[in-house]
């Protein structure tokens, strides 16, 4: 689908969905307890439906209840029967995260997903997870892979590229029957990992983590209890309707409900970011963005916050005369798309003036333009954020497949037509 946007201004109260990042999380958690959880406000999502659905390949029942919430019966220490191929679609963290816990197990497991999804590494991973018993196969170090355990513990180091591969291992490392090391020369991503350990600490599972992250010791032969758990609302999320506030709010403003400041997400801080800049936000029981925003450039160090460089980049080109330098963030590479490259080719048809690094890009801003050849790769977070950089170009745009938006917000479209944004599917 097609999503033509024209110049508009939004106002009004939106919600956004629930943590992609948690709901996963969670999922993985109720698989491998013995016994119901509970997961209230998840978010339904296409990432999160594909997880949902390989809960049920492991061997896991669930059911969605009338107020929403999914009811899942893990598996415990029962061993899953996997027949066939389980496709996780899009979802690059349900791809680390279930191989991992896949090695738990004295079956082999075999793992698959969209062309996307093929593209992701995991030869760290694999390698890992190896190093503490199990046997892998793989193509290239991508998928289609498979993982067979049991995991037995012991010693291993792994790749902080991305904070996936140390967050898959955690959650795995605990079924072990021997206690588990693992080490890490750098880390990218840390407030990921920080959430990872709140879900164990929530979970009761026994570890020590040194304080920069990158040695952890996890006892062996724990296990997960049943839980009932509210999942919090989704900061990556929130940043576009942040970002279409900031460059295209009406005169009284826009709020944003239930986000929870003490949560553990990342993204959160990019609300700091923009008020480095000069941005006034305000933080009550909804956090409110007043209009006509002048915002400075300035250097940001995204490397903790990396899903943000999209929507960061998109709202820095439309702020004219200021430079924004977007740096740190080398693994955006290696998400659902090379989202450095991607980005710099998009605004730059929108009249963006940028610089591409190899870790990141400076965007100067400028007036944007609107054009008809946008294109979202297929990754939800450009499809997002060049929606928002259109709302505040001289004339309209046109972006390709902006369906990928139903990954983390299938409500997207909806939710800014009712804010007020000129949006128009086009089949």
């Amino acid at each position: 689908m097609k999503l033509l946007v024209n110049p508009s201004k939004i106002s009004g109260i939106a919600e956004v969905p629930g943590s992609k990042s948690h709901t996963i999380r969670g999922v993985l958690s109720s698989i491998l307890a013995n016994g119901e959880s509970i997961l209230k406000s998840p978010l339904s999502s296409a990432d999160t439906v594909s997880a949902l659905n390989a809960a049920e390949k492991f061997g896991a029942s669930f059911h969605i209840a009338e107020d929403g919430s999914w009811h899942i019966h893990g598996i415990g220490g029962k061993t899953p029967q996997v027949s066939t191929a389980i496709d996780l679609g899009n979802s690059g963290t349900s791809l680390r995260l279930l191989s991992a816990a896949a090695s738990i197990f004295d079956t082999k497991i075999t793992f698959d997903g969209d062309e996307s999804l093929r593209t992701r590494t995991m030869d760290s991973l694999l390698n890992a997870l190896e190093m503490l018993g199990a046997r892998t196969s793989s193509t290239n170090g991508k998928a289609p892979l498979s993982v067979q355990g049991p995991l037995k513990g012991g010693r291993c180091t792994v790749s902080g590229v991305t904070s996936q591969y140390l967050s898959a291992l955690l959650f795995a490392a605990p079924f072990a029957p021997e206690d588990t090391i693992i080490d890490l020369e750098s880390l990218n991503e840390q407030p990921y990992v920080e959430m990872t350990l709140k879900w164990l600490d929530f979970l009761g599972i026994e570890y020590h983590a040194s304080k920069n992250l990158l040695h952890f010791e996890i006892k062996g032969n724990q296990q997960f209890k049943p839980f009932e758990k509210v999942i919090p609302a989704d900061f990556s999320t929130s940043l576009f309707v942040l970002g279409a506030a900031l460059q295209s709010g009406r005169d009284n403003g826009v709020e944003i409900k239930n986000l929870d400041f003490t949560d553990s997400q990342g993204d959160k801080e990019v609300f700091r970011f923009f008020e480095k800049s000069g941005a006034k936000i305000e933080y009550g029981k909804n956090v409110r963005i007043p209009a006509m925003q002048n915002l400075k450039g300035g250097k940001f160090d995204l490397n903790n916050v990396p899903d943000s460089l999209p929507i960061f980049s998109a709202v820095a080109a439309g702020i004219k005369g200021e430079t924004f330098h977007c740096l740190n963030v080398p693994q955006a590479r290696i998400k659902e798309t090379d989202r450095i490259d991607c980005m710099t080719r998009e605004l730059r048809k929108m009249g963006g003036i940028v610089e591409e690094l190899s870790d990141g890009m400076i965007v100067a801003g400028t007036q944007l333009h609107g054009s008809n050849e946008l294109e979202s790769y297929g990754d939800h977070r450009i499809g997002m954020a060049l929606a928002v950089a259109a709302l505040n170009a001289d004339s309209p745009s046109i972006i390709n497949g902006i369906e990928c938006a139903a990954v983390t917000y299938p409500d997207f479209v909806k939710q800014f037509q009712q804010l007020g944004a000129d949006f128009k599917v086009i089949d």
